[in-house]
């Protein structure tokens, strides 16, 4: 499942520099699919194809947050979530709706930078 940060975050900054994947944002900043990653395109569950370019709405304009569709628990980088591992009060969680198995983490991770 991907990572999410919770309503206790507070600001610090200390997980976004870790994630191989571009997917922690600051609150109120917008973000690509592009950042961090080899996507030049991707298509969205509706069949709507984006530029990997085009600048997406912020999760959330309050804390930090992470980009669902971009965060692996760092599977084949790290061996457990480092945004997790370096949260001073532990507000990187589990997100409960986006439930992955190990394979569909590797699969994200290859997708993400085209391997």
């Amino acid at each position: 499942m991907a990572i999410m940060i919770t309503d206790e975050c507070i600001n610090c900054g200390a997980c976004e520099p870790e994630c191989p994947n571009t997917a922690i944002y600051e609150g109120g900043v917008e973000w690509k699919w592009s950042d961090g990653t080899d996507l030049k395109e991707v298509e969205m569950e509706d069949g709507t194809v984006i530029d990997g370019e085009e600048t997406q709405e912020p999760v959330s304009d309050e804390f930090y947050y992470i980009v669902s569709g971009k965060c692996t628990e760092c599977t084949g980088f790290h061996e457990e979530p480092q945004c997790a591992a370096v949260c001073p009060v532990d507000c990187c969680v589990p997100d409960p709706d986006y439930e992955e198995t190990q394979e569909e983490l590797e699969a994200k991770k290859e997708w993400l930078h085209i391997e």
